[in-house]
């Protein structure tokens, strides 16, 4: 059964149709991605499901036991009281059950000689019971663990509301609405303002959430690691497709291909039955031109025929050119190092980079990436440490901000500013490739939003024509269709790059390298994000048997140890529930899980399996159990290819 019913919802903003005939069922354990070009009407559907605003036709049914959790994309917090207040807010339930218990606590002290006193003992325990199973004894637990996932420090609980950011904010009103544990979530973007780490601690706490999701997200990573299904908000309707992101591209290129060949084959149809009738009009068959006609009028009011070639999404036209590239080495630094107010970025950070590398760098906010690229183009002097650059190299550079855009200036006069060899017309004709035609050139800077903005720099970028790209966030403010442009666009691009993104997807696409910058430590990872999580599963098996294997090591033994055979773990492994297996064993062992993985995702691309909870929650367990003896098992693995060698 269905918990939110969509059904034939019409939305009109102004004179602008959002929504028409909008129809979708949403499943109690199922989580789905909401995507579509910006402006939409994503934002537009969230809020009519969450009751903020009605429909102008047609209805959304909430069953009774569905409690929605809605995340706006700006959402508000008190202006008054601390950043724990705030979030603490989420508790209000607990708070309230709480207090009455100690109500009931002082009055059973008071009575307890009374003839009530069974009574309200007979209370206590009732309301002790409901509040210890409701969570109101972790409470502070859970508090710590959403803020830590989160990344926000203990120093950070007192500073007051009206001193936090507004990433700050999102991100305590993310952390409030997960605290109240809902069982339905409508996401608006909830990973803006994360960072890499926090983004895969949200993650995980969604593939644990016991209920449903609706997120709208530009990250396709996410989606690709969260989403059962992929509903699309397209020509004011809802599409929905089973699986998760990836299987959505493959799904509607497909669909987009049958379309196109219907199209092209009732084309061909239509035509030749218009060339019959025109032709036998007014001769000996005109009966029978007559009712070709009737029937071909039928068949085209009743929709029979596929009349308007399928819309191609539209995309970007990037191209960054033919650059030169050198095949040897381009740029080394060795022993670099850059503090600031007394906190070490990085030191000791060695980097040799060959032409024609995709290098990305990423990690946590403040680990210092974007001040690395200001080192190494010179912007900004290193600490310590030296830089070289092959002087062949122009190299050209895309920041984070828009510091290098003229507010007052046009879309037209700041073009012209980069492209002066090329006339008015040519410019706007470029212009119209990026997305801005008509009147739009003469669109002032500081007007436009920070897609645009992005837009208009990554044009500056390409007329400059560099042969090494250094780029700092470029998917920021971009919806996915300008992200897949840029992507291609890097792909075919024959020169260097250096790009610092939190964009998973993005870094798998492009990536030969991953730069991971962190405030313990950075670390060069050859290969892309997935190559990254992967390393570091296997690294966290490994320390997690270390660990089991210390504790079990602190326990009194109760026999004298067995001596280890060839399949078990040597002096100073870490003992694992597959020690005695084989080598050959371990394989096939990992074969089996990652069959029984496969076999369960695709399960989960049944969206049936999503009506039943207990069901859904019972496949989700064994798909993450399965994943952890994997992990062990790829890290046993390692630790005995290591022996042979």
């Amino acid at each position: 059964m269905a918990s939110i019913r969509v059904q034939n919802i019409l939305k009109q903003i102004g004179e602008r149709v959002l929504l028409d005939g909008a129809t979708i069922d949403l499943y109690p354990a199922e989580i789905a991605g909401l995507i579509g070009p910006n402006g939409a009407g994503k934002t537009t559907l969230f809020k009519l499901i969450a009751g903020k605003i009605a429909p102008d036709a047609g209805s959304v049914s909430v069953a009774r036991s569905v409690e929605i959790g809605y995340l706006p994309q700006e959402p508000e917090l008190p202006t008054s009281g601390t950043l724990r207040e705030a979030v603490w807010a989420a508790f209000a339930d607990l708070l309230a059950m709480e207090r009455r218990i100690h109500e009931l606590s002082d009055r059973i002290a008071a009575h307890h000689a009374s003839d009530n006193a069974a009574e309200l003992l007979d209370q206590f325990d009732k309301l002790n019971t409901r509040f210890e199973d409701a969570g109101g004894y972790r409470m502070e637990q859970r508090f710590g663990e959403v803020m830590a996932g989160l990344g926000f420090l203990p120093a950070d609980f007192d500073l007051p509301v009206s001193a936090l950011s507004g990433g700050q904010k999102c991100r305590a009103a993310l952390a409030q609405l997960l605290l109240k544990e809902q069982n339905y979530l409508l996401l608006d973007e909830p990973t803006n303002h994360l960072d890499i780490d926090a983004v895969r601690w949200l993650e995980g706490f969604l593939s644990r959430h016991a209920g449903g999701a609706l997120i709208i997200s530009h990250d396709r990573y996410l989606l690709d690691r969260l989403a059962v299904r992929i509903v699309e908000l397209r020509n004011k309707a809802l599409f929905s497709y089973p699986g998760n992101y990836s299987n959505f591209v493959k799904s509607r290129e497909n669909e987009r291909l049958t379309q196109e060949r219907q199209f092209e084959k009732d084309k061909d149809f239509i035509e030749k039955e218009k060339a019959f009738i025109a032709r036998h009009m007014g001769s000996q068959r005109t009966a029978e031109a007559r009712g070709r006609r009737t029937r071909l009028e039928r068949r085209m009011a009743a929709g029979e025929f596929v009349v308007e070639r399928p819309d191609e999404l539209s995309k970007l036209s990037l191209d960054f050119g033919d650059a030169e590239t050198r095949t040897g080495e381009i740029l080394k630094a060795e022993g670099l190092a850059k503090s600031y107010g007394g906190k070490r970025l990085f030191g000791g950070l060695n980097l040799s980079l060959r032409g024609g590398t995709c290098l990305g760098l990423t990690g946590p906010n403040g680990a210092g990436k974007s001040t690395l690229l200001k080192c190494l183009l010179g912007r900004v002097e290193a600490d310590e440490g030296e830089i070289w650059w092959d002087t062949k190299q122009q190299p050209g550079y895309f920041a984070q901000d828009s510091s290098g855009l003229s507010p007052e200036m046009t879309i037209l006069q700041e073009i012209q500013g980069v492209a002066g060899w090329m006339n008015e017309e040519s410019i706007r004709g470029l212009l119209g490739r990026f997305h801005f035609s008509g009147d739009d050139a003469y669109k002032r800077i500081g007007n436009l939003s920070g897609g645009e903005q992005s837009r208009v720099r990554l044009l500056k970028l390409i007329l400059s024509r560099p042969n090494v790209l250094v780029l700092d966030e470029p998917t920021n403010h971009l919806d996915i269709a300008a992200c897949e442009s840029l992507e291609e666009a890097l792909l075919e691009y024959p020169g260097t790059i250096m790009v610092i993104s939190h964009d998973r997807y993005f870094l798998d696409q492009i990536v030969d390298q991953l730069l991971v910058i962190r405030p313990e430590g950075h670390r060069l990872i050859h290969g892309n994000y997935s190559t990254y999580v992967e390393t570091v599963e296997r690294e966290e098996a490994a320390e997690r048997l270390r660990r089991e294997a210390e504790e079990a090591a602190k326990k009194p033994a109760k026999k004298p140890a067995a001596k280890p055979n060839n399949g078990s773990a040597g002096a100073g492994q870490p003992k694992s529930r597959f020690a005695k297996l084989k080598f050959e064993q371990i394989e096939q062992e990992i074969m089996q899980r990652e069959t029984r993985l496969g076999a369960i995702e695709q399960k989960f691309g049944d969206a049936t399996i999503y009506r039943d909870a207990a069901a859904s929650a019972k496949l989700r367990e064994e798909f993450d159990a399965l994943k952890a003896e994997l992990a062990e098992l790829h890290a046993l693995w390692e630790a005995r290819v290591g022996e042979m060698t």
